[in-house]
């Protein structure tokens, strides 16, 4: 007795999947065109969005969000269609709890994946600005949702959680394409302050790399001074829109030229000297 009402309960499910496999078909017929077409509007999306934003961060973060919504949609619709309505609202209920479950258990993750949706929108850098970060000190090559990535000039890759770029303070020393740098000359006492002031900025001013205009000049000022030298401290302007190149490099030039011509027009630059005197007991 118990056997044929199995039996009968066998027969009627499958009878039942018999008459639903053309719309099971349908239904997948409608997910893999579904993903076709996501995949013709993620790169529609993607050319629309590059046409009137410079951007490359918000760009896959939009492309992608496109994706996603269309692609859930369309699973919806075809678990409607297949008559299994029932399932894409478990899905819908499942995906809402698991998400506030995952939520508790991976806090971090959750949290940088935050950060990350906030800084696509929001942030103090784009990429290839030269920031620093912490004591992190390099290029933004590349920033996802949970870590933004970083190189540093001397060839490290570092990858920084989102939630520590919102809650660090970040310098950008390229975002407006201008960086100030800076060095100190030390002259003997018996050399003109003035002279050797005049020498210091027209060899800045000669420079093919220096900035020369009203918001950007040199100027050089006494410092300090010092027990064998006048400290004169020299600033000034680069493009910096490639930090190590624009700034580091120029910088060098500039201490190379300066010394060179101070020392040719007699002008000295005393080292530290140290006099030590033996007492006989």
């Amino acid at each position: 007795m118990e056997t044929n009402k199995l039996l009968q309960s066998f027969q009627e499910s499958w009878n039942s999947f018999i008459d639903r496999v053309p719309e099971i078909l349908m239904a997948i017929l409608i997910i893999a065109i579904g993903t076709f077409v996501a995949n013709k509007i993620s790169d529609l999306a993607r050319n629309t969005i590059r046409g009137k934003s410079r951007d490359p961060l918000m760009t896959n973060f939009l492309v992608k969000a496109i994706k996603l919504v269309f692609i859930t949609v369309v699973i919806m619709f075809a678990l409607r269609i297949a008559g299994l309505d029932g399932i894409a609202t478990g899905l819908l209920t499942a995906a809402g709890a698991s998400a506030v479950i995952l939520g508790f258990a991976f806090k971090d993750v959750g949290e940088n994946f935050i950060s990350g949706i906030i800084l696509s929108f929001n942030r103090p850098f784009n990429l290839d600005d030269t920031v620093s970060i912490g004591d992190i000190f390099g290029k933004v090559k590349a920033m996802e949702f949970r870590y933004t990535k970083l190189k540093t000039f001397d060839g490290k890759v570092v990858y920084i959680p989102n939630s520590d770029v919102i809650r660090k303070s970040v310098f950008n020393f390229t975002e407006d394409g201008f960086f100030r740098m800076e060095f100190m000359v030390g002259i003997a006492y018996e050399n003109d302050i003035d002279s050797a002031k005049n020498i210091i900025l027209e060899t800045i001013e000669k420079h093919r790399l220096a900035l020369r205009d009203p918001d950007h000049e040199p100027f050089v000022l006494t410092d300090e001074l010092a027990t064998n030298a006048v400290n004169i401290k020299v600033f000034f302007w680069v493009d910096a829109e490639d930090y190590r190149r624009d700034a580091l490099m120029i910088r060098s030039e500039m201490i190379d030229q300066v010394k060179i011509n101070l020392l040719s027009t007699g002008i000295s630059m005393p080292a530290n000297i140290q006099e030590l005197k033996w007492y006989k007991e």
